[in-house]
């Protein structure tokens, strides 16, 4: 069985293309297959229009969530509910091509491979946005160690093995993408060109995108810690030299005004700590929500 999970929020408008070209694919494969729409507390007429597709097809199937609980938590209901050998992962905006997924299931079906991944070489969204999200490729990349991990997203397709491992990982700040290379297994990917959305606006805001980027970050990398172990430095260097000024300005009769260069080496100095509170505060919080240990989501209903 191959189970397809789509989490959808607000996404009305293109729900009858997605399921028609994920039906095309699929049919095509000849295997029982269903499609997981994960309901992210949407408020327009999704479900609904979801809903009405299914009574003609009943192997597409809805979770709806109890409210908006993050684009993670709805990827993560759908693989903890999905009942398929093989999983296959994509988004609701159709800007990766379903019709991969029939070159993913062969590569899966070899028996060489246990997740095949989308590989963009190219982006055609707006090119600010397409600037940020590839800047944070390349840093996570860098500063993760997972490299395998730059120009891919969520958009794959893994079998149950590999998804098990996946879902054995808890941690409630959850940044699928570097879950799945991180958990290893035989790993493939497979090229395509990422196109804009076919239709309406993204429901991911820049800051989201932000907040999203700032968990990877924090839940795969030193980096913020060792910024502010650098800066540390910097700062005792830079004030190590202000010193050694101060003292020959005295020596040499020209020293400067004392206000000036104690109010610079208070602001410098408090900067520095303020920076360091900030990076341990977020810290702090991941491990305060980790130890919470909430439930990432709650199923409102099933359509099954």
């Amino acid at each position: 069985m191959i189970s397809i999970i789509i989490p959808v929020y607000n996404e009305s408008e293109l729900i009858d293309e997605m399921i028609t070209r994920l039906d095309a694919v699929l049919v095509v494969l000849k295997e029982d297959y269903e499609m997981v729409f994960v309901d992210d507390g949407s408020e327009d007429d999704t479900v609904y229009k979801i809903l009405q597709r299914r009574e003609q097809n009943a192997n597409v199937k809805v979770l709806s969530l109890s409210r908006n609980f993050g684009h993670q938590a709805a990827i993560t209901a759908g693989m903890e509910y999905a009942k398929g050998d093989y999983i296959g992962l994509i988004d609701s905006d159709l800007q990766d091509p379903p019709e991969l997924f029939e070159q993913m299931y062969d590569l899966l079906n070899m028996g060489n491979y246990d997740v095949v991944s989308g590989f963009r070489t190219d982006r055609q969204e707006k090119e600010g946005k397409r600037f940020l999200i590839q800047s944070f490729h390349r840093l996570f990349s860098q500063a993760s160690g997972l490299h395998d991990i730059e120009q891919t997203g969520h958009f794959s397709m893994m079998n149950r093995q590999a998804l098990m491992a996946l879902l054995s990982m808890k941690e409630k700040n959850r940044y699928l993408p570097g879950l799945r290379s991180f958990m290893g297994f035989r790993q493939t990917q497979v090229e395509y060109t990422r196109q804009d959305r076919l239709s309406g606006e993204s429901k991911m805001s820049i800051r989201q995108l932000f907040r999203l980027a700032g968990d990877a970050l924090f839940s795969f990398s030193k980096l913020p810690l060792r910024f502010c172990l650098y800066l540390g430095l910097l700062g005792i260097v830079v004030s190590l030299i202000a010193g050694v000024y101060v003292l020959v300005s005295k020596v040499l009769g020209w020293a400067p005004l004392g206000w000036s260069s104690t109010t610079i080496s208070i602001y410098f100095l408090g900067s520095i700590q303020l920076t360091f509170l900030g990076v341990l505060g977020e810290y702090v919080f991941r491990i305060y929500k980790e130890s919470q240990n909430r439930p990432l989501y709650f199923i409102r209903k099933t359509y099954d």
